[in-house]
């Protein structure tokens, strides 16, 4: 737990009725005339509480889109001054920064390939030092929780309370079926590092592409995350950026409407009855670790006997029957194939370590 985070509520600062945080608008401004038609059509949308628009893009080789800059904060204002939205824009550096203040937007946030710079971070974290704005903070592109909870560290440091971490998914480089993965593992560990810590989703960035979006904002709220950020654009098939995963504010109605937010808590039965089935998980989680105790003190046994005989640490042969033989097992009993191959890979790099550690010991 990271005992210097201190965060202000989300109720106590932007007003959600309890409701998940709803933040929407273009990847991209591009135009006075695509903000504001967009933004009116939003605004239909009861369940939306926040704007958003990229106004300077990050982008990987010069020459593509970078965004509008200033000028596109005299359109946001616009946007905010006729619709009465509170809203978002990406910020990189202190000019960024300065110019958004300039402009009067209502909540700034720091990039994935920002976050990955602690000292872009700190930069604007000190650029900030006194002044009241919120900062959403999004994950770095590579899933390293210590990166995210820094930057969130950083800037809660320089006096910033308002705070909420964005979730938009990793770079992943086997295939999968999202252009970010989700990985949500990461996010679970943020939650538990700092409990008080808002944190939302991007479905449009995790996704790629729009097929996808309602199942991940589903999936976020049945993992109690607080709210989402979803692209939308008022003609998204002719965006200049990220087409793929902007959908309509007609579409973002669609899915909004569909989400069931569970409860978080439920009654007192339930209540019983959950901490039933946890005390269970609890005492299997502590014979697994005692199993998997047990099988590593025989993994070191096996590590002297084959130092005592000259044999090698590594037997690809007898690695492959293994492999082979507990899948069969596994799927058998209805575990996933790749989980199963991911959990069965990383005892087996502990095993090797243990038994390279004997070696060591002739050296």
């Amino acid at each position: 737990m990271s005992p210097k985070i201190k965060i202000l509520p989300l109720s106590e600062w932007i007003g959600t009725g309890g409701k998940p945080l709803v933040i929407s608008g273009p990847c991209s401004a591009e135009s006075e005339d695509q903000l504001l038609k967009t933004a009116r059509q939003l605004k239909k949308i009861k369940q939306l509480n926040v704007f958003r628009a990229g106004i300077w893009k990050p982008r990987t080789r010069p020459g593509d889109f970078e965004g509008v800059g200033e000028i596109g904060l005299t359109w946001l204002k616009k946007v905010k001054d006729e619709t009465g939205f509170l809203t978002a824009v990406e910020v990189a550096d202190q000019s960024h920064v300065e110019l958004a203040l300039k402009y009067d937007v209502d909540i700034l946030w720091i990039g994935a390939r920002t976050v990955v710079n602690p000292f872009s971070v700190q930069s604007i974290a000190e650029y900030l030092q006194g002044v009241d704005i919120p900062i959403m903070v999004k994950n770095p592109v590579n899933p390293d929780v210590k990166l995210w909870l820094g930057a969130i560290e950083r800037l809660n440091a320089a006096g910033i309370n308002r705070v909420i971490a964005i979730h938009r998914g990793f770079h992943y480089f086997e295939k999968s079926p999202f252009r970010n993965a989700p990985m949500w593992e990461i996010p679970i560990e943020l939650k538990r590092n700092a409990p008080d810590l808002p944190i939302i989703v991007d479905p449009s960035h995790i996704c790629g592409s729009r097929g996808l979006i309602q199942s991940i904002s589903q999936k976020a709220l049945d993992l109690e995350m607080d709210g989402l950020m979803i692209e939308s654009h008022f003609d998204p098939d002719n965006a200049v950026t990220d087409s793929a995963q902007q959908i309509t504010p007609k579409f973002l109605q669609e899915i909004l409407d569909k989400l069931v937010i569970r409860h978080k808590k439920g009654d007192i039965d339930f209540q019983h009855k959950l901490e039933e089935l946890r005390t269970e998980v609890d005492k299997l989680d502590g014979e697994l670790i005692q199993i998997l105790a047990k099988r590593m003190e025989i993994i070191d046994e096996i590590g002297e006997y084959k130092r005592e005989n000259d044999i090698t640490i590594l037997q690809m042969k007898r690695w492959a029957g293994i492999i082979q033989d507990r899948l069969s097992i596994g799927t058998h009993l209805g575990l996933d194939n790749i989980f199963l191959k991911k959990l069965l890979n990383l005892i087996h790099k502990e095993s090797i370590q243990r038994q390279e550690d004997i070696f060591k010991k002739d050296s």
